[in-house]
């Protein structure tokens, strides 16, 4: 084998396991954010990683494969107009579309990528599409969905005025939970979109959106109805709509949740 030919191989060798380890680094540590902690490594393991690691420390750096892929670990700080928005997310959409990263991608009907207004003020954040989402391609538009459209037009908006979107972007089989490597590899797709849009405040529907954007183990009982900070936005975190469906009671707390939305929104309207 040539020596240019060589070094080829262990330029791709050093990229794939760079990866193959940064997959399974983000992996573990979003599932101990979950609260799974049964994965631990023995000395076998530790010790191949580590000479791994001592491998890879001494090959080349190889040339970037993508220039074109958008590189999530950077805060876009670029101010957008609404057109640029749309642009924007439309190129995203289409990278979201050829998106194979996880096993979802194999039985999905659409890609359900986001809705809404480009330029909103308020972003709506819910864990995954389900089966009317994967037949439409919408989120949010089965039953839940008819009950969210109800929360928004309450606070005297329309569906319309606001950007709906998922963690993922693909429906789980039979509507289960999100697994952590399914969010670990799809979750950059929303942090771009809200990075496009924006928004003044992100209003989290459930639990893993909640705990998936801030970071955090808590329930959606302890994390509902207070303020936090996120990408420069205000973000508060609910129920979300299909548990209201099964706990029609409270109906109450998301009420005043959502009151608090509406407050800020009117303190701060430009």
């Amino acid at each position: 084998m040539g020596a240019s030919r060589q070094q080829s191989k262990l330029q791709e060798a050093k990229a794939e396991l760079v990866s193959l380890l940064k997959v399974l680094s983000d992996k573990v540590d979003l599932e101990r954010k979950l609260g799974v902690n049964y994965l631990q490594f023995d000395s076998v393991i530790k010790n191949t990683i580590s000479y791994e690691e001592n491998v890879i420390s001494q090959l080349p750096t190889p040339e970037p494969v993508f220039d074109n892929v958008y590189n999530y670990n950077e805060v876009d700080k670029v101010e957008f107009s609404k057109s640029e928005k749309i642009a924007e997310l439309n190129k995203l959409e289409e990278q979201v579309k050829r998106c194979t990263k996880c096993d979802l991608c194999k039985n999905r009907t659409n890609v359900v990528f986001g809705v809404g207004d480009p330029d909103a003020d308020l972003m709506f954040v819910g864990e995954a599409p389900g089966y009317y989402e994967d037949e439409q391609g919408e989120p949010f538009v089965g039953k839940a969905g008819q009950l969210l459209t109800k929360i928004i037009e309450s606070i005297g908006m329309k569906r319309g005025d606001v950007y709906i979107a998922n963690i993922l972007k693909c429906r789980p089989p039979e509507n289960r939970n999100p697994n952590a490597n399914e969010i670990v590899m799809c979750s950059p797709h929303l942090i771009r979109q809200i990075e496009i849009i924006r928004p003044k405040i992100i209003c989290a529907l459930g639990t893993f959106a909640a705990q998936t954007l801030l970071n955090s183990t808590e329930s959606i009982g302890n994390l509902r109805g207070k303020f936090f900070e996120y990408q420069g936005a205000k973000f508060l975190a609910t129920y979300h709509p299909a548990y209201l469906l099964r706990n029609p009671d409270d109906k109450k707390k998301v009420w005043a949740d959502i009151k608090k939305v509406r407050d800020f929104l009117k303190e701060n309207s430009s």
